[in-house]
């Protein structure tokens, strides 16, 4: 596979402030490619494969007049103008592996092949940019990236933050942070690390010395 020495990832885990971190980067002027924007765009474009894998009851028409058929083709899916009930279809899979599984085996394939073309593009510029891919280490499917950098926070602070965000229990918080590799873990592979442990005035800092750091690696 291809190396993109003008690409950072920016990963972490659930609750880290992996979006914060990309808009204060975004600010600075750099481009960003968001993996969880490719990935809401490819769920949708596969409603009729989550209906027929999943159920009908995962998928809403835009247009209510309109019943759901789970045997429309992907070509009649523009006129359908479905979406895939996001909230709904992740209460299903965060509680059973299996479906979990079946979901990313539907997804990442296209998921991994837009990011690369859309990576292919950006580093034609040969200018800095960054790629947010939330489960970077989890999906083991990014051997064409090796400049990594993980924003962290405490778990203890990720699920607080899970908790008030997704207005979940304690227990469904935790569960979700732990879906995922530990966040120490991530911070040990890591070749860049933001700390977002703090405030915003604090992650300003921290990523001012993350490009500080990149600039004198390159």
């Amino acid at each position: 596979m291809p190396q993109f020495k003008h690409a950072v990832v920016i990963t972490g885990s659930i609750g880290s402030g992996k979006s914060a971190v990309c808009e204060l980067l975004r600010d600075r002027g750099f481009e960003i490619i968001d993996a969880d924007k490719i990935s809401h765009c490819i769920l949708d474009r596969c409603a009729v494969q989550v209906a027929e894998i999943f159920g009908a009851q995962y998928v809403v028409q835009k247009d209510a007049q309109v019943k759901f058929d789970a045997s429309r083709d992907e070509e009649n899916l523009a006129d359908f103008r479905a979406f895939v009930d996001r909230k709904k279809l992740g209460e299903l899979v965060f509680k059973d592996p299996a479906e979990l599984a079946k979901l990313e085996a539907l997804l990442h394939p296209k998921i991994t092949a837009e990011i690369l073309s859309q990576v292919q593009a950006l580093e034609a510029k040969e200018k800095l940019f960054f790629v947010d891919i939330p489960l970077f280490f989890e999906g083991k499917r990014y051997e064409f990236f090796d400049k990594v950098a993980v924003v962290y926070a405490p778990k203890d602070t990720l699920i607080e933050r899970v908790m008030k965000r997704n207005r979940l229990d304690r227990v469904a918080a935790k569960h979700r942070v732990e879906l995922q590799t530990d966040i120490e873990q991530k911070r040990a592979m890591a070749d860049f690390v933001i700390d977002n442990s703090g405030d915003l005035e604090n992650l300003k800092r921290e990523t001012q010395a993350f490009l500080e750091k990149i600039s004198a690696d390159s």
